[in-house]
């Protein structure tokens, strides 16, 4: 069993209401300890599953208070093992409200998630050099016909954590998060362009090279196995299955699509490229589109209601223009055949 560690301060006339607030959700148990400020120390042993539930019900409750703070940690192990069936601290706890019960498969909370999302959005010159050195080995690759090289630039996959961010910043609503994520995407996307373009004005490209010819040819297909990645994605990043990430880096293949399209545009060979571009569009679109619909199921909402109300209209207007940005694309591949 998955296990997290909540710890708050309070101020120590908080016991009873601590108590009852505990009473509601789903604790394995908690312990006291007033601190010599006079203030209470509380820790809280919860399963992975419920912390969501127990973040959001502290802040709720708590946040008003000055100095307040949650601290969230993961648990490697307790002794004795926590077993699948074990009643929970508080068996009397009230019945939980449907909106923390909807979708609740075990993932981690929302904090979390965005904790480990965030990170993948900051532009540093660490970030534009990844995307840098992925751009090479990818280009190189494909002009070598090397499908090794091209699953190692596939596996550093840059573009892939801000795109997944910008589904986590839709669904969420946040507006920060959203802009952070797309001038990520920017500047990786321009990196990548002229990485590979100096590459292509510099080495002859062969259009009948079969990895680069591979990546030219888009069919309805592709939008499939983009939307699967996308949503493959997402769930990687929700379950803490980060193992598999390394798949799913290698289904998506954001990055070589858009070498092959820098290659050829700067080689002059338009008609290709344009094949190519399509295809970087269509996983970049699905991504999105897929990582949204798989946060939305797994019930990924804020925790107010007005910010809710927020991100639902957001999400809405985004569902719209990726729908209609990829049946776009699917119609002009089915008039291209």
């Amino acid at each position: 069993m998955s296990l997290r560690l909540v710890e708050l301060v309070l101020p120590e006339g908080y016991h009873n209401v601590l108590r009852e607030a505990l009473q509601k959700v789903d604790i394995l148990d908690f312990w006291e300890k007033t601190l010599d400020d006079a203030r209470l120390h509380v820790k809280i042993l919860v399963p992975t599953e419920h912390t969501e539930n127990v973040l959001d019900l502290m802040e709720k409750r708590f946040s008003h208070m000055e100095g307040f703070r949650i601290i969230l940690l993961p648990v490697e192990a307790t002794i004795p093992r926590p077993t699948k069936g074990e009643k929970t601290h508080t068996e009397n706890r009230a019945t939980p409200l449907a909106k923390h019960v909807i979708s609740r498969w075990i993932r981690v909370s929302r904090e979390e998630l965005y904790s480990d999302i965030e990170k993948t959005v900051r532009l540093s010159w660490i970030f534009l050099a990844m995307v840098f050195f992925s751009s090479i080995v990818a280009s190189i690759g494909i002009l070598r016909n090397s499908v090794v090289f091209i699953i190692g630039a596939m596996v550093i996959a840059p573009l892939l954590g801000p795109n997944v961010a910008l589904s986590l910043a839709t669904t969420l609503g946040d507006i920060g998060l959203s802009r952070r994520a797309m001038r990520a995407i920017g500047f990786g996307i321009v990196t990548a362009l002229v990485s590979s373009m100096v590459i292509g004005m510099v080495f002859e490209v062969n259009p009948e090279i079969p990895e680069l010819r591979t990546r030219t040819e888009v069919s309805l297909g592709d939008i499939v196995l983009a939307l699967t990645a996308g949503s493959a994605a997402a769930l990687s990043f929700t379950s803490e299955l980060f193992s598999a990430l390394i798949g799913v880096m290698v289904a998506v293949a954001l990055l070589p699509p858009l070498v092959t399209f820098g290659m050829l545009a700067a080689s002059s060979q338009w008609e290709l490229a344009l094949g190519s571009l399509f295809l970087f569009l269509i996983n970049l679109i699905c991504v999105n589109l897929a990582g949204v619909v798989t946060f939305l199921i797994q019930g990924i909402r804020p925790l107010t209601w007005w910010e809710a109300t927020k991100a639902k209209k957001a999400t809405r207007i985004a569902l719209m223009i990726w729908i209609v940005l990829l049946m776009t694309l699917a119609i002009m591949i089915i008039l291209s055949r």
